[in-house]
């Protein structure tokens, strides 16, 4: 019952809570995250993709005339899990996936052993014992200690903000919780060992690291944006197979019939989606429609 309590609680940090007023503008020359126009060969407005962050200080601005524009006129919002707000279903998807029934090794002894003195650190600074993280799968301690290693000044980002914003009768996903959380569970070990690895390498400035890709993002760098987004464990190219590159192409399978329908989707994302040749924008460009950034 301790285990899944403290797995209820990380659940919490990974899905994001906030009590925080309404997001501030930000300032009109300062660029913006940048959004996308959709249109079909006709020339007629399709719908909208636009790259968000899942986890932002709070009072990060990144609203701005245009997105408030471009959200007026979207009739259906598109996002990747649409039950944020249910904590209680999240926290049994992410329990009845992280446990190894089937018993594990310390996780110590999965990690690197030149990021183990890391990965005490990690556990001192959260106050967790290593025998909360020892009963996880290799992908869920990772991602469990992703969230530990960061401050409690971040909170929900803009994926939140947008599913408050639209009624649930509005509301698409193309993933769902247990899907994206299967794709974790479903990586062999080494890759999970990677990705754990590659936390860790992250542990020692990640709020260094998020404000750096949030100015990025607000600034509408898509370059600099690349290079951060696709850093640390998107590097490894297993990982990035698996955890951005194939997601899109299915989604972009997904996204083509919501075009055609008559709603006009807002299509809202993680940022790094949405970048290079694997990016959602260049995807829907090669099923013939026209991506124009708007923004």
């Amino acid at each position: 019952m301790r285990l899944r309590s403290f797995l209820a609680s990380a659940l919490l940090v990974l899905a994001g809570c906030s009590d925080d007023p309404p997001d501030p503008f930000i300032e009109e020359d300062a660029g913006g995250p940048p959004i996308w126009e959709i249109t079909s060969e006709a020339g007629e407005v399709e719908g909208w993709l636009f790259g968000t962050v899942h986890a932002l200080p709070a009072g990060t601005a990144w609203r701005s005339a245009k997105l408030e524009e471009t959200l007026q006129n979207a009739e259906l919002l598109v996002v990747e899990v649409a039950s944020l707000e249910d904590q209680a279903e999240l926290s049994r998807i992410f329990t009845r996936l992280a446990l190894d029934e089937g018993g594990s090794s310390p996780l110590a002894a999965r990690i690197d052993p030149a990021l183990r003195v890391m990965y005490r650190e990690v556990l001192i600074k959260s106050g967790t014992s290593a025998d909360q993280l020892d009963p996880l799968e290799t992908w869920a301690a990772a991602l469990t200690l992703a969230q530990l290693a960061q401050t409690a000044e971040t909170e929900a980002g803009v994926d939140k903000a947008l599913l408050r914003q639209f009624g649930a009768q509005d509301v698409t996903e193309l993933e769902g919780a247990r899907a994206q959380l299967s794709i974790f569970d479903g990586l062999p070990e080494s890759e999970q060992r990677d990705l754990l690895n590659a936390v860790l390498r992250d542990a020692n400035n990640p709020d260094d690291t998020l404000k750096e890709l949030v100015a990025a993002w607000q600034a509408g760098d898509l370059d600099l944006l690349s290079d951060l987004a696709t850093a640390g464990l998107l590097e490894d190219p297993e990982l990035y197979e698996a955890l951005l590159a194939k997601r899109n192409r299915d989604w972009a399978a997904r996204i083509e019939p919501l075009l055609a329908r008559q709603d006009q989707p807002f299509i809202a994302v993680g940022a790094a989606h949405m970048l290079g040749d694997d990016g959602l924008p260049t995807l829907l460009r090669e099923r013939g429609f026209t991506i124009s950034r708007i923004q």
